[in-house]
């Protein structure tokens, strides 16, 4: 496979594009978009059986399962980023080693309906904190400790936003590929 194959099956939506200004627009939308993932996500996943679950999404990638555990992982670390961010001054947030979460037996062999099931809550409760936060709270940074880059929770959001999109169309891709 070329180099522009596998990069289209490793990012199906492009890697992540901030607009020039995030406005109030934008984080409504994103905002939505995470309210109704789940559900969406669900319904995308609901006919898969245990084989499909299991087959990675491409080359050397992880199977559908461990994205269907990614996705409220890295969501679950994102509702906490947030919160430290919104009560503490410009925190040093902890960082995590997702490919090593993702090789964890719960993430491999695991259930998927307790995970869709975690993203359900923590994608209530990471909303409900967002419909309510003010417009300065949205400027509140934190610090990531691999890069040491300031990081605003509006951008943050944005990323979160694109994150959940590219999961998805990991997904749906490889679902069309395979004509499941």
């Amino acid at each position: 496979m070329n180099e522009d194959a596998l990069f289209a099956l490793k990012y199906p939506i492009g890697k992540l594009k901030l607009p020039k200004g995030i406005t109030k627009e934008y984080i409504e939308k994103w905002i939505l978009n995470l309210k109704t993932y789940p559900a969406k996500l669900e319904n995308l996943v609901a006919g898969l059986n245990q084989e499909q679950l299991d087959t990675p999404y491409r080359p050397e990638g992880w199977t559908v399962r461990q994205l269907l555990h990614h996705i409220p992982d890295s969501h679950t670390n994102a509702y906490i980023r947030f919160k430290w961010a919104l009560t503490e001054d410009n925190p040093l947030i902890k960082a995590y080693q997702e490919d090593l979460w993702g090789a964890l037996n719960d993430s491999k062999t695991g259930a998927i309906k307790p995970a869709i099931d975690l993203l359900y809550a923590i994608h209530a409760r990471w909303v409900l904190l967002m419909e309510n936060m003010t417009d300065s709270d949205w400027e509140k940074t934190f610090i990531h400790p691999e890069t040491n880059k300031v990081l605003s929770l509006k951008r943050m959001l944005a990323l979160y936003n694109w994150h959940a999109n590219h999961h998805y169309a990991h997904i749906e891709n490889l679902m069309q590929r395979e004509a499941w």
